[in-house]
């Protein structure tokens, strides 16, 4: 049966979630009681199942984009070079390829977070001889074969 939480429950809690690694000595000196006593609280709010568990929280990898997209431009005849030109000096679109079909370009566009790519977006459109963009957000890496620089190891999915 779980029993209610008391100060010293809910002080010991939030300490936990903000560092579930710290010493039950350091918690002990911070809440002002004895180690034996947050040893037991701990295993009592674990039994309680006020606490279900520990878990480590990853930062997000720096190297990787919090968001990708790939667009597929179509732009108007002999204005190629310009456009490729203007679209060089986006630090966001990493990759422009010319392609066949109803588009002529598409691009890989990566930024922290999708708002910044619907402004980039908005700016390519803009773009004198655009005709209109299609954009497809990439959901996930499934794999890719390219290798990592330096390395013989593949680039790993995310």
């Amino acid at each position: 049966m779980q029993q209610m939480l008391d100060d010293l429950d809910r002080r010991l809690v939030r300490l936990l979630q903000m560092d579930a690694r710290e010493s039950t000595s350091s918690l002990a000196r911070k809440l002002k009681v004895a180690r034996s006593t947050v040893h037991e609280r701990i295993e009592r709010l674990k039994r309680d199942r006020v606490i279900s568990g520990f878990s480590v929280v990853l930062a997000n990898d720096p190297n990787e984009p919090g968001s990708r997209a790939i667009v597929f431009v179509e732009i108007e005849p002999r204005a190629q070079n310009s456009i490729v030109e203007e679209l060089e000096s986006y630090p966001e679109i990493t990759t422009c390829y010319a392609v066949n079909g109803a588009f002529d370009l598409a691009l890989i566009v990566e930024a922290p977070q999708l708002e910044d790519i619907d402004a980039i977006l908005d700016e390519v459109a803009a773009i004198r001889g655009v005709i209109r963009t299609v954009t497809n957000v990439v959901l996930a890496r499934k794999f890719d074969r390219r290798q990592k620089q330096g390395s013989s190891e593949p680039v790993s999915a995310n």
